[in-house]
């Protein structure tokens, strides 16, 4: 006698758990394929920080000498869910000092570079700027991360 014919004649209890159990298990199958086939949700954004050179928040330049050079490591992470290009720009007391181009980043990846900036007038409190452009963009993605330094001669 066939399997199947066997199921009709088992009790009532005994259909009802096998038939919730294959549904379950339809059930189980529907919702992985669901979440394997949906795109990400959530926020895409970009991670810009500066660092030291010794690699910590802390312990940036703070006073330099007319024609010192400061050095700090700007890192950028893309979490923006597709490959985009980033470029920094460093101005000090509004002018711009430098541009850099930072590698081509996919989803998920890292990029550290030393950046360095040198100061070419005298005075306390200039402002030490870092812009982060996405691509061609004429305007920043965002607010620039900020360094006061103090140079003398």
């Amino acid at each position: 006698m066939p399997v199947w014919k066997g199921f009709w004649k088992a009790g009532t209890a005994n259909k009802i758990i096998s038939v919730i159990l294959v549904l379950a298990i339809l059930g189980a199958i529907g919702t992985l394929i669901y979440v394997i086939r949906m795109p990400e949700t959530g926020e895409k954004y970009t991670e810009f920080y500066i660092l030291s050179t010794d690699g910590k928040a802390m312990n940036y330049p703070q006073a330099l000498m007319l024609g010192q050079p400061g050095k700090v490591i700007v890192g950028i992470v893309n979490h923006e869910r597709v490959v985009l290009n980033y470029r920094v720009e460093v101005r000090i007391n509004g002018e711009k000092q430098s541009e850099t181009n930072s590698a081509t980043l996919a989803n998920g990846e890292k990029w550290e570079n030393v950046i360095t900036f040198t100061p070419n007038m005298i005075g306390t409190n200039q402002k030490v700027e870092f812009f982060l452009y996405k691509g061609e963009e004429v305007n920043p993605t965002m607010d620039p991360l900020q360094l006061w330094i103090d140079v003398s001669q």
